[in-house]
């Protein structure tokens, strides 16, 4: 039997309390959604009387959340496919290909995730103006994966370059092209790298407001976080349909992420030990 000791009962003590603090705020707003206004101003942490789901059908159809939340899986799904393809292959082209410039390209490539997306939100503005790309979902999907390829390209150089040059070199012997090798060798051994950078990217795109909301006017063409804050307005807000909203809008991230939490934890461990 293991001897439970001290600092082993304080680092739980430490992970509970943290996990309390992180998790109560969501328990609250997803109680609080199946009151009325009345009750969460009387009695905002009780139990609610009379649960009701008037709050989330309202929030779907009055807030337009069902189109909203399909234009977000869209803008999402294809960003987040696109960044891993093309990161992927800069990557392995930076990390495993022998050519002079690959340094100074993986130095430029970083340099984007220095960039706020304040500074370029004007030009970006005027010139998809001119090209007509403004109020549609491919104006929001070209920013979207301009901002995701730095942190993906980072992160998968990492995983490219741990890689044993044994199996590269085995591969090359059996006569196998650049891309078989990429393909059939190096893309399998990287996936956790892919799992954790697909979660940053769909989570970071989901939640983004800025770009959404200066290049989107069409309601049709909104997407959830934009939907979302119509529930607040200048001289009124209805708390309770604006937590049923909320509650939609993070059922996904939840899904993803409780579907590949065992990936992302492999992802982010390892590079943690060479051996």
């Amino acid at each position: 039997m293991k001897k439970i000791t001290i600092p082993k009962i304080l680092i739980y003590v430490f992970l509970i309390i943290m996990a309390v603090i992180y998790l109560a705020p969501l328990f609250w707003v997803f109680n609080v959604s199946f009151k009325t206004n009345a009750e969460i101003f009387t009695a905002p942490f009780a139990l609610p009387k009379a649960p009701t789901f008037e709050n989330f059908a309202f929030a779907w159809t009055a807030g337009k959340l069902g189109i909203a939340t399909l234009n977000s899986f869209i803008v999402c799904i294809i960003t987040l496919a696109l960044s891993m393809v093309i990161g992927s292959m800069a990557a392995f082209g930076i990390a495993r290909m022998r050519w002079k410039l690959a340094k100074l390209s993986l130095t430029y490539f970083l340099i984007g995730m220095m960039i706020p997306v304040h500074c370029v939100l004007i030009p970006l503005f005027t010139r998809f103006a001119k090209v007509g790309l403004t109020n549609s979902l491919v104006g929001l999907i070209l920013p979207y994966l301009t901002f995701a390829l730095p942190i993906t390209i980072f992160i998968m150089v990492g995983f490219f370059e741990s890689m044993p040059n044994e199996l590269i070199e085995s591969a090359c012997i059996d006569g196998a092209t650049i891309y078989e090798i990429f393909f059939k060798v190096c893309l399998p051994l990287g996936k956790t790298g892919l799992f954790v950078t697909g979660l940053m990217t769909f989570i970071a795109n989901w939640n983004e407001l800025l770009l959404a909301m200066v290049f989107i006017s069409d309601d049709m063409k909104k997407t959830l976080p934009v939907s979302l804050s119509k529930f607040v307005g200048p001289y009124n807000t209805n708390y309770s349909q604006m937590f049923a909203a909320i509650i939609i809008a993070i059922i996904p991230t939840i899904v993803v992420y409780c579907a590949f939490s065992n990936q992302i934890v492999d992802g982010l461990t390892a590079g943690a030990v060479k051996g």
